[in-house]
């Protein structure tokens, strides 16, 4: 099957079974994350319409938002050409943070090279919610 052309959706997932999956503000444009979905995540993302994940450290399933708020509904899920990727651009609800540093996107430094030759990460100024007022811990 041309994968390019077809509008059928066949995700192909890697050998451990998860695809990429890029998180947009559905507003703004801006990149929020990247997280990995497996079978189940991508069905129950599309069927909830709330973004579901897999966790590789936790080796689970993930409903982004359930212990902090930060739901994210997805207003378009597309797939890319060969089908390895997908691009959900969503709403966040909550404090809009998609973050666990309870910053709006997880890319908030910027790789700066010295004159010196050395490299830096700069931060970018992202708003920032403190952890502890997501996920109520002390």
């Amino acid at each position: 099957m041309n994968t390019e052309e077809t509008n059928q959706l066949s995700p192909r997932f890697d050998e451990r079974g998860l695809i990429a999956a890029i998180a947009q503000d559905a507003g703004t444009g801006e990149v929020l994350m990247l997280a990995w979905m497996n079978e189940q995540a991508l069905t129950l993302t599309i069927e909830t319409g709330i973004a579901h994940y897999w966790s590789r450290s936790r080796n689970s399933l993930w409903k982004k938002g359930e212990s902090s708020g930060e739901f994210q509904q997805v207003v378009e899920l597309r797939v890319d050409c060969d089908q390895d990727a997908v691009l959900m651009r969503v709403v966040v609800q909550g404090h809009g943070t998609a973050c666990h540093t309870g910053r709006t996107s997880c890319f908030y430094r910027n790789v700066e090279r010295q004159d010196d030759g050395s490299v830096k990460l700069v931060f970018t100024g992202s708003p920032r919610v403190q952890p502890a007022e997501l996920y109520g811990k002390k």
